[in-house]
This record gives C-alpha cells, structure tokens and sequence, in this order.
C-alpha cells in the first residue's frame, strides 16, 4: 500500500521521466529536422536554371587534369584550359580560338557525372575557330581526352542538340545516372549584330567508351 511519502515520490519519479522523454523527443526532432533543411537545400542548390554555370561539384577528384582534346573526324587536336565563371556567372572561356577550356568547377573528364568543355566558333584573320565544325558530329563518332600523364579516355558521341542563348539546359552540366559524360559547347547559326553573339548554341553529348 502507498504512502502519502511514496505517493509524493512517484509523482516526482514519474514527472522527471517525461521531462527527460519529452527532451530526448524534441532533441530527436531537432536533428531529423536539420538533416532535412541540409539535405533539401543541398539539393535546390545543385540544379543550375539554364546554360550557363552557377553550381560547384564538390566531388574528390579521382581523375587526372585533361590536357589536350582529340576529334580525329574533324581534325581537332586542341589544349584544354581551365576556366570557372565569369563575374556575371556565365562559364568562362579562353579568348584563344584555337584551345578549348573545361569548366573546372564540374568533374573532370572521366568521372562520373558530367564534364563540360567549351571552344569557340567563328573565323579570326580568316582562320577558324576550333570548334567549326562540332556540329557535323553523329551519334557513334569518337573523341577523347588525354591527362597530364599522357593516358587517354574515350568517348562516344550520343547526340548533338541545339539551343538558343536562353534556354534552359541544366542537362548540360548535370546529370544523375551515375555514369560519365562529356559535353561540348560552343556556338552555331548567324550572327547577330544586335546582340553580339550568334542566334544559337550547340552541344554535343558524349559517354565515356
């Protein structure tokens, strides 16, 4: 039988548990609740909105640095530089019309995910720009990259698409599939006084070998 003593101290015994419950259960809370903020706005923050780059890929990397590109079918041999954004948040790119720049802040040719190299278009003191002739390449032709020790990675075209200066086309620089790809970017169509830029971009999607 309970005592008015016993009675006191199950009534403290039973109110210390439910503080400690109700704090383990908030402290629970709490941290699912953060892991949710963190995980979703990691995700929001990995979707770039059109063609131009605005996300870092923060992956380790397990890949040499590219250093020279090669399209045997369109006789491209080209150096490869590095380049991030511009001020404005557009991808940079080299003003050499002969070398093509890899954007550095996605993965490098060969990891997975989606490398971009960019090369201009056009002619300059009637000698054309690298890229000239991207445009003609098919579903199946090959190209590759060779790194800084002088190995070499293939890969095979799937398909060339074009774009217009402002649409969306986060494909280009994202890709979840787990697989490795390599996209290449310059310009096409006429040339626009108004704007200063041709009226097209064209992209060339291709998958490691």
């Amino acid at each position: 039988m309970l005592t008015r003593r016993n009675k006191k101290f199950w009534r403290l015994l039973s109110l210390r548990a439910s503080i400690i419950l109700g704090t383990a259960l908030l402290i629970t809370a709490l941290i699912f609740s953060t892991v949710f903020v963190l995980k979703n706005t990691a995700q929001s923050n990995s979707v770039p909105t059109n063609i131009i780059a605005t996300t870092l890929n923060n992956q380790v990397a397990s890949f040499r640095l590219p250093i020279r590109l090669i399209i045997p079918i369109i006789n491209v041999d080209a150096v490869i530089k590095y380049n991030g954004l511009t001020s404005d948040g557009a991808m940079d790119i080299d003003k050499d019309p002969t070398t093509v720049a890899w954007y550095r802040l996605g993965p490098r040719p060969g990891e997975t995910g989606s490398a971009v190299i960019a090369g201009h278009y056009g002619w300059t003191d009637n000698n054309p720009a690298v890229f000239n002739d991207i445009h003609t390449l098919i579903k199946g032709d090959e190209l590759s990259i060779i790194d800084e020790k002088g190995t070499s990675i293939s890969f095979i075209v799937q398909a060339v698409k074009k774009y217009s200066p402002e649409a969306e086309a986060s494909s280009v620089f994202k890709s979840t599939d787990g697989k490795s790809h390599l996209n290449l970017i310059t310009c096409g169509g006429t040339w626009e006084n108004s704007k200063n830029t041709y009226s097209d971009r064209i992209v060339v999607f291709a998958d490691k070998k």
